[in-house]
């Protein structure tokens, strides 16, 4: 059943859709953004600030009090004081942004150059652009990326991913975030991975999770228009992954 929604404080696009009345609620800037963050889990504000580089403090509050209006947001006392997670309906979010990721992955190839970056955010990338892969028996591997660890499972159910706070796994790729996507895009083979990280582990396990012929994400900018794909090179210092070997 879904959550009470009180879309009258908010401009409105005025149309009976339900894609129009979604955008009505999470179209404004940065509300996506603000959304990414919480799927992982609840953060405290000044937490949830910090993983937003550019967002002002006054404008993430009135998101926040916007989307709690609407019954996307919550907020809850947590032993570190107060915590902003998602509702469960907010939570359905997921899936749509997954796709909308996933839509996006080409954008990627151009390398990540001077944009910012947080870990967290591949809590979303990984598991849509290994959508489909399966895995029997399950394979675990931890990518620990700017001293965060985030665990990627691949079992029958498909690729799941989580923060590594009470969890680690037995094999772990230390490495910068071009190379995880890379890697787990197709762009890099397992071999060049290696090269151009620290792994702990059983290579197997690296390679049973990523084998050669399993299906290649879009990492690429074939499908892209030339308005995207001939993008300045200055945009990415280095290519869709750093490669070595």
């Amino acid at each position: 059943m879904v959550e009470s929604v009180n879309p009258s404080s908010r401009r409105s696009y005025g149309q009976f859709c339900g894609l129009a009345r979604a955008l009505d609620i999470v179209g404004d800037r940065w509300n996506l953004l603000i959304v990414r963050e919480l799927l992982p889990g609840p953060l405290r504000y000044s937490d949830l600030k910090a993983s937003l580089p550019g967002v002002a403090s006054n404008l993430l509050a009135q998101r926040l009090r916007a989307m709690e209006e609407a019954g996307v947001v919550e907020r809850a006392l947590g032993d570190a004081g107060v915590l902003y997670g998602l509702t469960r309906w907010g939570a359905e979010l997921k899936e749509p942004m997954e796709a909308l990721g996933r839509w996006g992955i080409p954008l990627l190839a151009t390398g990540r150059g001077d944009d910012a970056f947080r870990p967290r955010w591949l809590t979303l990338a990984l598991p849509a652009i290994l959508r489909g892969r399966t895995a029997s028996p399950p394979v675990e591997v931890g990518f620990e990326v700017e001293s965060l660890c985030i665990v990627l499972r691949i079992d029958e159910d498909g690729p799941s991913v989580g923060i590594g706070d009470d969890h680690q796994p037995e094999n772990i790729l230390v490495a910068d975030a071009d190379t995880v996507v890379g890697l787990v895009g197709g762009a890099l083979t397992v071999d060049q991975a290696l090269d151009a990280a620290d792994y702990r582990g059983d290579t197997d396990t690296l390679r049973r999770a990523f084998v050669a012929d399993r299906p290649q994400a879009p990492l690429s900018t074939t499908s892209l228009p030339a308005t995207a794909s001939d993008r300045p090179s200055a945009r990415g210092r280095h290519g869709a992954a750093r490669r070595r070997g």
